[in-house]
């Protein structure tokens, strides 16, 4: 009989398993990629409509700002554009798993109070009440609250204190949109690599400061973030470096925000000692000096504070990965900050032949 021409069975070569499970892997992630992608889009698609109808809403309305004696502008402005921000927070949170919700109860408290603010002025007790009650679901969500109490006063207080912080310092153009971008951006890189929140959370919001910054940041802006865009900003930044703090034990991460912090702080220290009002509108920060006295372009007194802020952030996220820094360290790298700053504030009041205090 003639013999059978017997084939041995196919056996992949060790080459080609190899290639199957790379393919294997590749492809989910293109179809993540894809995906994120897609959203992103939306986002934007959906926060540029948005922003296009409240121009309209807003011109009918009267939603503006009109200049007075404190301004740092001149021409009624449409005011209120930061609604954009909470906005696109939701649009994350409506899109990808309806995640922390009381938080989200919280952004939408304080976010609806500050927009009517925009409209028609509250009271100062007011706007704090909604800011602690804010502030309190965001620590209980958190679990700041089972610290000890003089930890939590502090916390309410840099808590409450960076709200209104972040508020005073909306007072020219671009400043909030370029410090937003620079804060976001810092935070979106660290989150990459440490991953304390929604890495897609941070890019949304990114996108909604970009088209805020499109009409705003120009010589002449066409809308102002308002009350809304920065309180809820600033809530959600509060979020993110409490988050990144719990993460890595590093509270030394405050120095990303340092700028506003120290200008914020030192202001308030400067009109007590004056004995102002400290919860009236003012032009006493020194970038209100810089640009209303000395009339430096909004958008270089803008710009100088974000390059410094970045600055900052890349050295102190420099010293944290090299572990080479502390207590110590922290306290003297604050300290110089300090005492910069007040060189040259007293240097720009010299030059203004205006009493420092």
């Amino acid at each position: 009989m003639p013999k059978k021409d017997l084939k041995e069975p196919y056996r992949p070569s060790n080459q080609s398993i190899r290639q199957q499970k790379l393919t294997k892997k590749t492809i989910p992630f293109n179809n993540q990629k894809e995906e994120a992608m897609h959203i992103y889009l939306i986002a934007f698609v959906v926060q540029l409509l948005f922003l296009l109808v409240y121009f309209k809403v807003a011109r009918y309305f009267e939603i503006v700002d009109r200049p007075n004696r404190r301004s740092s502008h001149y021409v009624i402005t449409i005011r209120g554009g930061g609604i954009i921000f909470p906005i696109a927070a939701f649009l994350w949170f409506f899109m990808l798993g309806y995640n922390h919700q009381w938080i989200f109860s919280a952004l939408l408290l304080i976010s609806a109070f500050s927009f009517y603010d925009d409209i028609k002025p509250l009271s100062f007790i007011i706007r704090i009440l909604i800011q602690f009650l804010a502030v309190t679901i965001l620590f209980w969500q958190l679990h700041l609250t089972e610290l000890p109490w003089y930890g939590i006063l502090i916390i309410y207080l840099l808590s409450i204190g960076w709200l209104n912080a972040f508020n005073f310092m909306d007072g020219i153009n671009g400043i909030t949109a370029i410090y937003g971008l620079v804060a976001l951006g810092t935070l979106a890189w660290l989150n990459h690599n440490i991953d304390f929140v929604s890495q897609q959370l941070i890019l949304i919001l990114i996108i909604s400061v970009l088209l805020f910054s499109f009409f705003n940041v120009r010589n002449k802006a066409k809308i102002f973030a308002g009350d809304v865009g920065s309180i809820s900003i600033a809530f959600l930044l509060a979020w993110f470096i409490i988050l990144l703090i719990q993460k890595t034990g590093h509270i030394e991460y405050i120095l990303l925000f340092a700028v506003y912090g120290i200008d914020s702080v030192i202001t308030i220290l400067f009109r007590l000692r004056r004995r102002e009002n400290i919860f009236k509108a003012h032009r006493s920060h020194l970038y209100q000096y810089l640009s209303n006295e000395l009339k430096w372009p909004h958008l270089i007194v803008s710009c100088m504070y974000g390059i410094v802020q970045l600055g900052i952030n890349i050295l102190t996220i420099k010293l944290i990965s090299a572990e080479k820094i502390s207590t110590s360290i922290f306290t003297f790298f604050f300290l110089v900050l300090c005492l910069v700053y007040l060189i040259i504030r007293f240097r720009v009041l010299k030059k203004l032949q205006t009493k420092p205090y």
